[in-house]
């Protein structure tokens, strides 16, 4: 009954604010229902939609164009130009620009046929991933060779394969040297999609393929679907097969764009939350998706900032660009911005419609025990992680954060959240090797992953807007953060390490009596309990008067410690018994 009295004027408020069509001012306490109201997914899917048409590479036409395609809706919604804007400006972007050290590279057009048939074994139009990257175009005319298949690869030297095509069930990259640069062959046609993308299942799919940029052998590669390998090996069974390859490409040389947008703080502004979203790859998921969210995350939170509706203590920034290359700069180049950095978080692979896809919604969680001993309800995705060191953690407050938020929008619109332990790979990699507090937001396990059948009608809206809402939901709460939020990050940091402690406790009997040695169970233990008591004390980073806030840390420490020790006698008396 109490609990529905207080709720009760803000209950009032939204209603009153709904009929009147005002926004309410933002707060910690209605965050999730403005949110919730407002944020649409439109631009987030419309953004997507653009971006996918394009296969993506730093410095090329599709990137390009979504770089500027950002610029157009951040004006739009308020943001100014850096290098025109006054102090007052609050919403500012710029473009960076530098010369790419490499030429940058598309796809134009190709096909593959086998001598004699009409059908195309493979099409550009509809297997857009079948080029490899870096390949040159073939003469206008094409060109049309015989096929030497190569199972064992180590016998690759001793084959003659001057002037042919190379057929083998592995990547590209890895026998170009010995089948183009040494041993003189045309091409290159390989297969190499993982049990993961269901490739019988799906057997147009391509999973996208690298060559290395050769400028004086020029040669090129084609990366084939389950069904075009099948029947090259079946052709391949009656005699020799000649393929006729048509393939061309654009390579030039060009410069690298990044974008960056600044929602000034209005107390702390050199500290910031950056929320990184790559650009390049040739997929609708991964990473159209992250593009498309954070442009509405921020040109959202510019309309409730221009509306006096939002009130950033410190700022937020957005940035877009290559993937690790950009982020990775924008963390270094900087010494004294980077210190202030005080959250990173990457928007990959955001977007997915699940029930097509497969797999779920995932936080990849900040280094913590489970990268070390995974089991029970962890489990590393089907991209995998290697098996991490205590000296690797990095406790943090972060994770258990991000996920109590997710978690929240997750009841509201019975949407699945899960997490991993840390595997790397994305825009959160640079953040974390700076120290910087940073986790990454996808989706896995995606049977389209990295494949030309990443496309928008794989993307969920309704996934985007959920990502955007408890995305931007934990932002603003970090932005505006105070003792008080503090305070109650505390209390949720107990109450998941003693809901941690208990199920490793579980995992440990279970472990205990199956043989397993004692004193592993016990520094498992002791390593949570150390990551946790350590991570209350990351809290202080958004507290300014700090003394009554250590008196907190040491009360939620003293009982994570108890828990703990607890739970180590109890697993020592198991053992004994």
């Amino acid at each position: 009954m109490l609990k529905k009295i207080y709720l009760l004027p803000i209950i009032l408020l939204l209603i009153s604010c709904k009929k009147e069509n005002v926004v309410p001012v933002l707060n910690t306490s209605n965050y999730f229902d403005v949110l919730n109201e407002e944020f649409t997914g439109d631009l987030a899917y419309e953004t997507t939609s653009f971006v996918e048409k394009y296969w993506r590479v730093v410095g090329n036409t599709g990137f390009n164009k979504s770089v500027y395609k950002i610029a157009e809706e951040l004006e739009k919604s308020g943001f100014v130009k850096e290098d025109s804007a006054t102090s007052n400006d609050i919403l500012t972007y710029r473009i960076e620009k530098r010369p790419l050290k490499n030429p940058t590279w598309e796809s134009v057009d190709a096909s593959v046929k086998i001598d004699g048939e009409e059908v195309p074994l493979l099409q550009h139009s509809t297997n857009r991933n079948m080029i490899a990257l870096n390949s040159y175009s073939t003469p206008k005319k094409g060109v049309k060779a015989e096929v030497v298949y190569v199972k064992d690869l180590k016998k690759i030297k001793d084959l003659d394969i001057k002037g042919k095509i190379v057929f083998a069930e592995t990547s590209p990259h890895k026998i170009f040297n010995q089948a183009i640069v040494k041993g003189g062959a045309l091409g290159l046609v390989t297969y190499s999609n993982p049990k993961y993308l269901q490739p019988q299942k799906n057997t147009t799919s391509i999973q996208f393929r690298t060559i290395p940029l050769n400028e004086e052998v020029k040669s090129w590669a084609i990366a084939m679907s389950y069904k075009a390998k099948e029947k090259l090996k079946e052709e391949l069974l009656k005699g020799k097969v000649f393929l006729d390859v048509h393939i061309e490409t654009n390579i030039y040389p060009s410069e690298e764009l990044t974008i960056v947008a600044d929602i000034k703080g209005n107390k702390y502004p050199k500290e910031r939350l950056v929320f990184s979203a790559h650009i390049q790859e040739p997929g609708a998921n991964d990473n159209a998706t992250g593009v498309g969210v954070a442009l509405e995350m921020a040109t959202l939170t510019a309309e409730l900032i221009k509306n006096n509706i939002f009130i950033p203590n410190r700022t937020l920034t957005f940035l877009w660009g290559d993937e690790i290359i950009s982020t990775n700069r924008y963390v270094k180049e900087d010494s004294i911005r980077a210190k202030d950095i005080k959250w990173g978080i990457s928007l990959d692979m955001v977007g997915e419609d699940t029930q097509k896809t497969g797999g779920t919604f995932l936080i990849e969680k900040m280094p913590d025990p489970s990268a070390i001993w995974t089991r029970g309800k962890d489990k590393h995705t089907e991209w995998g992680g290697r098996k991490m060191k205590l000296k690797e953690m990095t406790p943090h407050y972060l994770n258990d954060f991000l996920i109590d938020k997710f978690k929240e929008q997750g009841k509201r619109a019975n949407w699945i959240v899960n997490t991993n332990p840390f595997e790397g790979g994305s825009d959160h990699v640079p953040f974390l090797k700076r120290n910087i507090p940073s986790v990454l937001f996808w989706h896995f396990t995606d049977q389209f992953y990295h494949t030309d059948n990443d496309r928008i009608d794989k993307v969920s809206q309704k996934t985007l807007k959920n990502v955007g809402i408890a995305s931007l939901a934990s932002a603003y709460t970090l932005l505006n953060a105070d003792s008080t939020t503090a305070k109650s990050i505390l209390q949720n940091i107990e109450k998941a390490a003693l809901s941690r402690l208990q199920e490793e406790k579980k995992q440990s009997e279970i472990a205990l009596k199956k043989g397993d040695s004692l004193s592993i169970q016990l520094s498992i233990i002791s390593a949570w309990k150390d990551w946790y008591i350590n991570s209350t004390k990351t809290t202080l980073d958004v507290v300014k008067d700090s003394a009554k806030h250590q008196d907190y840390i040491k009360e939620t420490s003293k009982k994570i410690d108890s828990a703990s020790s607890k739970i180590i006698e109890e697993l020592k008396l198991i053992r004994k018994n």
